[in-house]
């Protein structure tokens, strides 16, 4: 979502994802026909504000060369699925904004909009076309940037959680299959999926990366029972709305293979659920404790940010 943008001279993105405690620091770097690198991967402690923070990041790793994202919070936009309005693709931003007026519990001059499109079968008729719609108040964007500015860090771009999975989900694509992908973070899960590098859906979960990892076998298997009736039913959703997408596993993010949540799922999903290890698709060799899942786990948006791929919505 390329709601700012100026040129800096680093290949690649680099991804600052702030935390209460803690700025994620990842940098990717893309070369054809090879996997992509974690040139960086750094976590450092806040100290003070989040701008003086970050102002010291800045002189040490230089951040003026790179290009630089960053991750709007969850509380902070909504995504709208809506049916797309039938105008030419360069007013569809336009139209978009009219379309979540009466959405939006805000007024729209107070309200940020931008459009990603859901691919259509080739003969799905146009009244059927559907989009999702990003929107974030004004005053939302204008926080997360204003630590950049205070900082002096030339922000390129702002992304959502969203699509820094749907990046990492990508990697995983067989040709012409879709995956759906199931990542916890520290307030809630996400369940996306995708195909074609193309986000179809996006379902939240309300089970925590630390409830995931209750260490009382009864509270954990309860999470275990509400994360498995909710992929149920958005297995069921997503068969009835995207029937010609088809589903080639379920990817668990960054999980302890001794957690226990894909042997609670293989036996009620009916397709395959695969554990997965960023390290097979994905080169760090800058950064070698990524090879560790609870490094994976901690930096898993920052990293998803930093695939940011210019070719994509």
């Amino acid at each position: 979502m390329n709601w700012f943008a100026k040129n800096t001279r680093q290949p690649g993105w680099l991804a600052l994802s702030l935390h209460p405690d803690r700025v994620d620091l990842v940098h990717v770097r893309r070369s054809p026909n090879r996997r992509p690198e974690i040139a960086l991967c750094e976590t450092y402690r806040r100290e003070g504000t989040f701008a003086e923070t970050l102002a010291r990041l800045r002189k040490e790793f230089k951040l003026g060369r790179y290009r630089c994202t960053t991750l709007l919070k969850n509380e902070d936009y909504q995504l709208h699925q809506v049916d797309a309005p039938n105008v030419p693709a360069a007013e569809m931003k336009t139209a978009m904004r009219w379309r979540v007026k009466d959405i939006i519990d805000y007024p729209l001059d107070a309200a940020t909009v931008d459009v990603l499109d859901i691919p259509v079968e080739g003969n799905t008729p146009a009244r059927n076309h559907q989009v999702y719609a990003v929107t974030a108040p004004n005053k939302a964007i204008e926080a997360c940037v204003k630590a950049f500015n205070d900082a002096g860090i030339p922000l390129e771009a702002i992304d959502i959680p969203d699509l820094a999975q749907r990046n990492v989900a990508a990697l995983y694509e067989p040709e012409g299959r879709g995956v759906a992908m199931l990542a916890f973070y520290e307030k809630e899960g996400m369940l996306t999926f995708t195909r074609g590098g193309e986000l179809y859906l996006v379902r939240r979960i309300d089970v925590s990366l630390a409830q995931l990892n209750e260490t009382d076998t009864e509270r954990r298997h309860l999470f275990f029972e509400r994360i498995g009736l909710e992929l149920q039913r958005s297995f069921d959703h997503f068969d009835r709305q995207y029937s010609y997408v088809p589903v080639s596993k379920l990817l668990l993010a960054a999980l302890s293979p001794d957690n226990g949540l894909a042997g609670y799922l293989a036996p009620n999903i009916s397709i395959p659920v695969e554990t997965i290890d960023l390290g097979t698709v994905l080169d760090f060799p800058l950064a070698p404790e990524l090879k560790h899942y609870e490094r994976q786990s901690q930096c898993f948006a920052a990293i998803g940010a930093a695939l940011r791929d210019e070719g994509a919505s």
